[in-house]
């Protein structure tokens, strides 16, 4: 699992700098009114690192884990994303992701195979969610960050 703690923290090392040079006006912007800001989006991302360490560290305790979603537009909606300040976000979610690559990286191999049902979903390994959890975040981060680079980055180092 270090390949899959590397890959988080180099993931954070690349885009952090990118984040933090986004404008303040730029991250509140919404694309339209239905969809959410950069704000939100690392807000929802900051989310879902708090919904994975919970299911990272409960399904290293418990064989076989149930699990419940989360409504991810409340969460945002509730935590009012949009109005946070833009570098307090980007450290946040930098720092938690910083810890999940230290929590994937120190997880004992036996419990690699403990599964997860998240609502009627699954059963998915404890390594299976690890590894996807970096998949979803560069899936979202590229709703951030469009440009060539980042995705050409994305590609040649990790397949995305």
């Amino acid at each position: 699992m270090i390949e899959t703690a590397n890959e988080l923290r180099d993931i954070v090392n690349k885009v952090l700098p990118l984040l933090q040079n986004i404008p303040e006006e730029e991250a509140a912007k919404k694309p339209n009114p239905y969809k959410w800001s950069k704000k939100e989006i690392l807000g929802h991302l900051i989310d879902s690192a708090c919904n994975n360490q919970q299911k990272f560290i409960r399904t290293m305790a418990e064989p076989q884990l149930h699990f419940v979603g989360y409504a991810q537009n409340n969460w945002v909606a509730a935590q009012q994303y949009a109005s946070a300040n833009w570098k307090l976000i980007t450290t946040l979610w930098a720092a938690y992701n910083l810890h999940l690559a230290h929590i994937i990286e120190h997880v004992d191999t036996s419990v690699l195979q403990n599964t997860i049902t998240i609502e009627d979903a699954g059963p998915f390994t404890l390594e299976f969610i690890m590894k996807d959890y970096a998949e979803h975040l560069k899936h979202h981060l590229l709703q951030i960050l469009p440009d060539a680079e980042l995705k050409s980055g994305f590609e040649n180092v990790y397949g995305a």
